[in-house]
């Protein structure tokens, strides 16, 4: 850690490199070349975040020939390339320490790494911990599974999927395309630049003055008379294979219906989805630091706040992700949060809302591109495909990260809470450096903490006849009988959905017998027979803005995102939010399987991105197994499903959970879980 802080940059970057990041290298978009290598795989992984560690991990214990391809040279997302290494878990889960194996022996692995499992002694969560350390151990982990199952990890840094050719029936990937990139000699070595800076030179095809470029064609390892010679896992961040093969997604706010009472609109809107954020570190320091203003700054300084009135103290901002802490501090209250106060060396981790979060809900300014503007963009097209961003949003999302770190060290404006309550704070430092927490010379995270991407809809199933999703109703905790739902619903809808919640009941409200008010909710989730995994967190909301730009003096968040927020029971993955339309080799996990854009608020964290990869890998390598497609374990339902029971016991077996304790649809009670 000593040899890191030597290392770490210890004042913000200048005003020279920052202007340096605002002129990228030249790229011209070109055919794509041979091949200069095909790799053949059992299970190619897209994304090495938590979800496709997760699936690599499994998939290796099954004995598959595994690929795994990731934006950034880092393994982890999340809690690594993403910088968000504070684990989000629920207590009673927590307790119980249930969750899938592989996340568990993540948990261990931080805990023997430190000899604790919070380094960082940080309120937020049980374990907060260096993002660069994340990557190390999972790399050792996916190791040791290949070693033990017999299987064979092909891992590609620095590597993104460019094309895709399907069958010409479209329900078969029978090979992808990818670039994988590396400094040109005699320039800076990678993460240098900031992503909005690489990210088109990395997915064009032509080498370029910054970039080298190796084509890699992926193709199912040879098999001999088998159906489905190979499966694809899109754990990327955004949802990127879905786009790119274009099957039936959903981004944004769903209009409202009794299955997402809460929704803020009445249409659906793909511009709004949660905020996303480029993290970064910064250190307490014993002296006073000089600090250069960026250029920008007061550009963005009229967004920043404190929020609330009880986290108007840096002291608690700064150790709420506090990632690393060698000497502990005075215990200290504030608004009755304890925590122990800063010393020189601790090192805290950023990821607020009202700071870093950049939150774009206009077709102006949107991050993920919606079917239509990748069409209109010519990103669908064969060698389209630039990764479906807007490079412009994370360019100023970089700036506003930057400046937020400034706004925190010598801001004197609270954009919530008015004047006098935000006072500089002028002993800390900004950490860059390749040996920093974030590994980037610039010191932001390699990849911003995407919250929301492209949602899939699953297949049509039965109550679900136009394809199948997870949606507020199936997890929420709220209270439909408060005044605003009964007003404000229609009264059809409003039956239907006290209906959808009734549980035994259901019935008799359908029918009119006991009247919606009357009827009695459960108090659980939606149970699923399908299900491969599971999860549990708060509905958590970081809402869009409701104009553009964001950082507009005075501009709101978009009214009404938050009404769906609050507690959850604990949830299930069920295998049919986990399987696309249209393409039946191709597996979703992470943030973009088929859920709403309400219950998406919760299907995000870190336990859960592990218990759906670890759902897809063994769903994979099962399939392969057994020579079936996975749309075949469910397409039967509601009747038996053999197949499907032989999985659910495999993954049960291995110790990757497919329901909590006592689930059932004769238990009304699951209040203990918190």
């Amino acid at each position: 850690m000593k040899n890191r802080k030597k290392k770490a940059c210890h004042q913000l970057i200048s005003i020279t490199l920052f202007s340096t990041f605002l002129t990228p290298y030249s790229v011209t978009a070109t055919p794509p070349r041979t091949p200069d290598k095909t790799v053949n795989c059992e299970i190619l992984v897209v994304g090495g975040g938590l979800s496709g560690v997760a699936t690599a991990y499994e998939g290796l214990l099954a004995g598959r020939t595994v690929c795994l391809t990731e934006i950034t040279d880092w393994l982890g997302g999340q809690i690594s390339s993403q910088g968000t290494s504070a684990l989000d878990e629920r207590p009673t889960q927590r307790a119980k320490q249930f969750y899938s194996r592989g996340y568990l022996e993540l948990r261990n692995r931080i805990e023997r790494k430190y000899g604790k499992l919070n380094p960082g002694d940080c309120w937020v969560s049980d374990s907060c911990f260096l993002p660069r350390d994340a990557h190390i151990i999972m790399t050792q982990m996916l190791k040791d599974a290949e070693k033990k199952g017999k299987g064979k990890l092909q891992w590609f840094p620095n590597t993104v999927i460019k094309d895709l050719q399907i069958s010409s029936d479209g329900k078969i990937i029978n090979n992808a395309i990818a670039i994988q990139h590396q400094p040109v000699k005699g320039t800076p070595p990678l993460n240098t630049d900031t992503l909005s800076q690489v990210i088109a030179d990395a997915y064009s095809y032509q080498n370029s003055s910054r970039l080298n470029k190796s084509i890699i064609n992926f193709l199912p390892k040879q098999s001999q008379n088998k159906p489905v010679k190979w499966y694809i896992i899109d754990t990327s961040e955004t949802g990127e294979i879905i786009a790119l093969a274009d099957v039936p997604y959903r981004l944004g706010i769903d209009a409202l219906s009794y299955l997402e009472p809460s929704s803020s609109s009445t249409t659906n809107d793909p511009y709004c989805t949660q905020g996303f954020t480029y993290t970064f570190a910064m250190e307490a320091t014993k002296e006073p630091q000089q600090q250069t203003m960026p250029p920008f700054y007061l550009q963005y300084s009229p967004y920043f706040s404190y929020e609330l009135k009880r986290l108007a103290n840096f002291d608690l901002v700064f150790t709420y992700r506090r990632i690393w802490s060698p000497q502990k501090g005075e215990l200290t209250t504030f608004n009755g949060v304890k925590f122990t106060a800063p010393t020189p060396g601790d090192i805290s981790m950023q990821n607020w809302t009202w700071g870093n979060d950049y939150r774009p809900g206009t077709a102006q300014d949107n991050l993920v591109y919606t079917r239509q503007q990748l069409e209109n963009s010519g990103q669908l097209k064969p060698g389209g495909w630039q990764g479906g961003l807007r490079t412009e949003t994370l360019r100023k999302a970089e700036e506003k990260a930057f400046s937020y770190f400034y706004w925190l060290y010598g801001g004197t404006t609270d954009s919530q809470l008015g004047e006098g309550v935000k006072q500089p704070q002028t002993n800390i430092r900004f950490l860059t450096g390749l040996d920093s927490p974030m590994g980037t010379v610039h010191g932001l995270s390699k990849y911003p903490y995407i919250r929301e991407g492209r949602r899939i809809i699953g297949r049509p199933s039965w109550g679900q006849p136009t394809g199948f999703t997870i949606w507020e109703v199936d997890i929420s905790r709220r209270n439909y009988n408060d005044e605003y739902y009964r007003q404000t619903l229609p009264a059809n809808m409003y039956r239907s959905l006290k209906a959808t919640l009734a549980g035994l009941e259901a019935t008799s409200v359908i029918r009119g017998q006991v009247p919606p008010e009357k009827a009695i909710r459960r108090s659980r989730s939606t149970i699923y027979p399908d299900a491969v995994g599971i999860g549990h967190y708060a509905i958590d909301f970081h809402p869009c803005m409701a104009n553009s730009p964001v950082e507009a003096p005075g501009n709101t968040e978009r009214a009404g995102e938050r009404r769906g927020a609050g507690q959850s029971y604990p949830f299930q993955i069920a295998l049919r939010a986990m399987i696309p339309q249209k393409i039946d080799n191709l597996l979703v996990g992470g943030k973009s399987i088929a859920t709403s854009h309400i219950a998406a608020a919760a299907y995000r964290v870190h336990s859960f991105e592990w218990s759906a990869g670890a759902a897809a890998g063994t769903v994979a390598a099962f399939a392969l197994k057994q020579e079936i497609a996975p749309y075949q374990l469910v397409d039967n339902l509601p009747k038996q499903e053999p197949q499907l029971q032989n999985l659910k016991r495999l993954l049960e077996e291995n110790g990757n959970p497919t329901a909590f304790p006592d689930t059932s649809i004769f238990n009304q009670n699951w209040d203990d879980w918190r």
